[in-house]
């Protein structure tokens, strides 16, 4: 087995603010099948530190970013894990990112960067004898890594990940000696970003490759309406860039075993689950389609668009549980709508044992994003029989078979995608939805292409590994 490291912010089960979290968590599994060994790196947030059993040191620093910091190797479940003690950094309160009150921490610069120095110390010096021959880096909490190992005049090739280019890592020209930045790389071809550091720049300038999560986000981030300021980038290094879909954990997300669902592997089974579902949430019998949305509130989800569409889907019989949070003024217009729709139901925050009785219970998934990577949403709900309504972008385009006539003809349709990405647009997709699960048959026929559906890792693990094998130098 081949050695390598991945950089992260999240890792599942650990530590979830999102999707980046399931993939770094299921990568190391799907990639042993493929010969490469993966060890994460992980900041030591008090919550990470709380579930470690069995720790060994294996490296300390005495004043590493502004405090004592040490390196503690672990075993979790299968993952293999090098987790950062640094409390000065992570021993908070609060999320990964924010504060108990939603705010950027104003350290974030500095405790990711701590994060990167670690990596490349690891790869530079090794740690107990172990030195990876590559590093795996996810999105811009990982971006200085490169810009270190070079200082320390390591080797190892980087492959860097972006599975969100909406978040730079943005920081102030004056931190470069704070982050021990070199001040040759403050430049438009480095990682300065209008006046700004940018920790992601650094990521996708400095890397031997540039991976992103499915092949159409990577064709849209040389877009300027896709790449969020950084397309000029990514085209430059268009040689470097591949579109690798991401894979969902199927023993996890298996209906067949789900611990928190009543059991099934055929659409027949789906039905105690929604009535389950429905009890949970209040919301009334119907014979219209149950739809769920399980995600952040935010622009970029499109869930004031859903909210336009609602009267559309209430009108066809539809009823809908959604679980999320994140933008007050959404939190509060899903809330309000709510108390206006008995057929609408509303829990702020997030639950990962309510999330899979969603995935079972529910008829459809809603995903209505302005832009989506890759998106893992639609695959829980594809594993689960829950058809798929999304917007035509990303990794939504690349894994939902819209049911449009030639689809439901050749019989391969797994859900219903729609385009442009507007409320009124959405409002046809919904009503779509609701002919098709009128028809019983055609929709029987659809949930069980859903659940047929290839949604784990077994065709981007080879990729990944052999992206890997191509730019790997034993170490």
């Amino acid at each position: 087995m081949r050695p390598a490291l991945a950089v992260a912010s999240e890792c599942a089960p650990l530590i979830k603010t999102g999707g980046l979290a399931d993939v770094v968590g299921a990568l190391p599994g799907a990639l042993a099948t493929q010969g490469w060994a993966l060890r994460t790196l992980i900041p030591g947030y008090r919550g990470v530190l709380e579930q470690m059993k069995g720790t060994e040191q294996v490296w300390s620093d005495p004043m590493l970013f502004g405090g004592p910091a040490r390196l503690l190797a672990a075993r979790h479940g299968s993952l293999d894990l090098l987790v950062l003690d640094a409390p000065h950094l992570y021993d908070r309160a609060g999320s990964p990112y924010l504060d108990v009150g939603g705010r950027d921490w104003p350290d974030n610069d500095t405790r990711f960067a701590a994060l990167c120095w670690t990596a490349a110390v690891i790869a530079a010096q090794g740690v107990e004898g172990w030195r990876p021959e590559l590093l795996h880096l996810h999105d811009w909490q990982a971006g200085f890594t490169p810009v270190y190992l070079e200082q320390m005049g390591a080797a190892q090739p980087c492959v860097m990940t972006i599975h969100n280019i909406a978040f730079h890592g943005l920081t102030a020209a004056d931190r470069l000696a704070a982050l021990a930045l070199p001040e040759a790389g403050f430049t438009t071809d480095g990682f300065e970003y209008y006046g700004h550091i940018s920790a992601l720049k650094a990521g996708l300038t400095w890397a031997a490759r540039i991976t992103t999560v499915s092949p159409t986000y990577a064709r849209e981030l040389t877009m300027p309406e896709f790449g969020m300021g950084l397309d000029g980038v990514i085209r430059a290094r268009s040689d470097a860039l591949v579109g690798i879909l991401n894979g969902i954990d199927a023993e996890v997300w298996n209906p067949a075993t789900d611990p928190h669902i009543h059991h099934y592997a055929s659409p027949r089974g789906k039905r105690a689950n929604k009535r389950a579902l429905t009890a949970s949430f209040g919301l009334p019998e119907g014979d219209g389609p149950l739809c769920v949305v399980i995600s952040r509130l935010s622009q970029q989800k499109g869930l004031d668009m859903l909210l336009e569409a609602l009267p559309t889907l209430i009108a066809c019989g539809g009823r809908l549980a959604l679980l999320g949070s994140g933008d007050r003024r959404l939190e509060n217009a899903w809330l309000e709508a709510a108390d206006t729709h008995a057929e609408v139901a509303v829990r702020i925050g997030y639950d990962e044992e309510l999330a899979h009785r969603m995935f079972a219970g529910g008829d459809a998934v809603l995903v209505p994003s302005r832009f989506e990577p890759c998106g893992l949403t639609q695959l829980y709900g594809l594993r689960y029989g829950t058809v798929p309504v999304v917007a035509l972008t990303g990794g939504l385009a690349d894994t939902v078979i819209t049911a449009n006539d030639a689809g439901l003809r050749a019989g391969c349709a797994t859900g219903i995608s729609y385009a442009p990405l507007t409320g009124d647009a959405l409002g046809h997709a919904l009503r779509h939805l609701c002919e098709l699960h009128d028809d019983t048959s055609t929709w029987a026929r659809l949930q069980r292409n859903a659940m047929r559906h290839p949604v784990d890792w077994t065709a981007s693990a080879p990729q990944y590994a052999a992206l890997f094998d191509s730019i790997s130098r034993r170490v």
